[in-house]
């Protein structure tokens, strides 16, 4: 029995605690210290990265294939052969996304999902989850029109939980617990919503 229901998992994250299932099929909840964010007004794009984007390689959706989204970031793959995505979780946030509160950028090249990303939003709060990428540089493409699309909706916190080198290459960094904290607090006091 899925005991994630969505009061629990929206009660959580208002508190800055997410759950993460192991392998022995058990949820652990997380609270890190240091946390990890990406500060919206210092995201970085390299030249690279720029230069794709000039192209427009991709078509960009969001909230069309939420639950292919997190499928396809659940699959295992070099380097990671377990996923802390399992059914329980699927179904948790496939609920939550039903419910306003999960989102999906999604890359698309013609009828191919190739790319994406999903994550929670509460208020000014843009927890993001995990991302996948089946084409060169589709996930970090998402990243790009995630972090524009939350500014011009007037998100404030951009929340990636724990520290990767590919994110500290878009200028990501790693904040106390207690900071972490008291910019949660002040983005839940912001009212964004995520749909245009």
């Amino acid at each position: 029995m899925n005991t994630l229901h969505p009061q629990l998992l929206i009660s959580a994250y208002c508190q800055g605690v997410f759950p993460m299932a192991h392998e022995d099929g058990e949820i652990y909840w997380y609270d890190p210290d240091p946390r990890a964010i990406l500060p919206l007004e210092h995201f970085h794009i390299s030249r690279s990265l720029q230069r794709t984007l000039k192209k427009r390689p991709f078509i960009i959706k969001k909230n069309t294939a939420f639950r292919a989204v997190m499928e396809a970031c659940a699959e295992s793959m070099p380097g990671r052969e377990k996923t802390w995505i399992n059914e329980d979780i699927l179904n948790a946030y496939s609920e939550l996304h039903q419910l306003g509160f999960a989102h999906s950028v999604e890359v698309w090249q013609e009828d191919q999902l190739v790319g994406g990303l999903y994550g929670v939003g509460i208020r000014g709060l843009f927890a993001g989850e995990s991302m996948f990428s089946r084409k060169t540089n589709a996930s970090k493409v998402a990243l790009v029109h995630l972090v524009q699309h939350l500014i011009d909706q007037n998100f404030q916190l951009l929340d990636i939980q724990f520290m990767t080198e590919h994110l500290s290459k878009f200028g990501a960094v790693e904040i106390p617990a207690s900071e972490y904290k008291q910019r949660l607090l002040l983005a839940l006091q912001v009212s964004a919503t995520f749909d245009d």
